[in-house]
């Protein structure tokens, strides 16, 4: 064995996995990074308020405006972005290993446009009847119903990661119209609403509206889905060679698919359809860490992370004093990295 592997077992539970020095020190440095950016970010408004003191205003240390800004106002933001872009990072991950496909995606597959649907319905039929706190679970229905959709129309004797790609890229689509129909029949307050939502924004979050509604699926569904990094690996060598050493490769497949959705319409139900994370921060994971999926659900989440973080970061910065939404910064560093992705997979094949 290389001495630049090591193995970690859980006994009890027979999982083991080898992994790479180099993997746990790019993991490091990814975490340090967050945390820095994170403190940066904190500290970055119309009150600058120094990283020192913001480390002591987290902890209720520092002066009685500071923490007001910081814990009340600031910190709820920088969280909530950690908590959707690891869930996005980790989701394409998924889909892009038992797809087969770097340009794969919650995008791609349907989730997110079956999220947005679901939000910009519940503008539509539902804002002035019940309450807006109602409107993450319209997304997260809208994202399992859509990608069940897709799943369906995909089964043929099984599903092949091709047809899934292509159904979900059509009804994607169709979802994305049907979403803009809806935005232009309806009032001016729906469409502020619905582009709001369908641009992808953390402006304006909170401990009791983001971050403790979504806490729970990162923390439960992420170590969950590392504990099945074999078997992502194992979908991403193809359907004969998974067979052969014995895994259900419908069943695992299915599975990854719904912790997948899970990550990705939870994220897409509080920050509204931020694109190309779970293409991006994959692709760049891969590149630091290679293809083993033990080494690179962590650092997707924290490259994911680490993306949501800056793009956040840029959008109050930037154009100040206007707050620019995320997701048009996701999309502008996100659309070429397509292109570059699409442009070397067309060499290769």
């Amino acid at each position: 064995m290389s001495h630049s592997h090591r193995y970690v077992t859980i006994r009890k539970k027979g999982f083991s996995y080898l992994i790479s020095k180099k993997s746990l020190i790019v993991s490091l440095f990814l975490l340090l990074a967050v945390i820095i950016v994170m403190i940066l970010s904190t500290g970055i408004g119309s009150v600058y308020i120094k990283p020192a003191e913001v480390v002591r205003a987290v902890f209720g240390y520092g002066t009685d405006p500071n923490t007001m800004i910081v814990r009340t106002l600031r910190l709820p933001r920088v969280i909530v972005a950690v908590l959707i872009g690891a869930s996005l990072g980790v989701a394409g991950a998924i889909l892009q290993g038992i797809v087969r496909n770097p340009l794969t995606s919650p995008d791609t597959i349907g989730t997110t446009g079956g999220a947005t649907l679901g939000a910009v319905s519940f503008f539509f039929f539902f804002s002035d009847k019940i309450s807006i706190h109602w409107l993450p679970v319209a997304a997260i229905i809208g994202a399992f119903a859509a990608t069940l959709l897709v799943y369906s129309l995909s089964w043929k004797n099984g599903i092949t990661p091709l047809r899934l790609v292509l159904i979900g890229t059509g009804l994607t689509a169709a979802m994305s119209a049907l979403s803009y129909l809806m935005l232009l029949s309806g009032p001016i307050i729906l469409a502020n609403q619905s582009l709001t939502f369908m641009t992808g924004s953390i402006y304006g979050v909170s401990w009791k509206k983001a971050v403790y509604p979504l806490l729970p699926w990162v923390v439960l569904l992420i170590p969950i889905i590392f504990l099945y990094a074999r078997h992502i690996t194992i979908q991403s060598l193809g359907e004969d060679i998974a067979r052969s050493v014995g895994s259900n490769v419908q069943r695992q497949r299915f599975l990854l698919i719904i912790l997948s959705v899970a990550l990705s319409g939870a994220a897409v139900a509080f920050g509204g359809a931020i694109n190309f994370i779970g293409l991006m921060a994959p692709h760049i994971s891969r590149k630091l860490v290679g293809p083993s999926f033990g080494a690179l659900i962590p650092v997707s989440a924290l490259t994911g992370s680490l993306l949501l973080l800056l793009a956040d970061l840029a959008g109050r910065f930037l154009f100040k004093p206007l707050d620019i939404p995320a997701g048009v910064f996701t999309a502008a560093i996100g659309a070429p990295i397509f292109i570059y992705v699409l442009y070397r997979s067309r060499n290769r094949g």
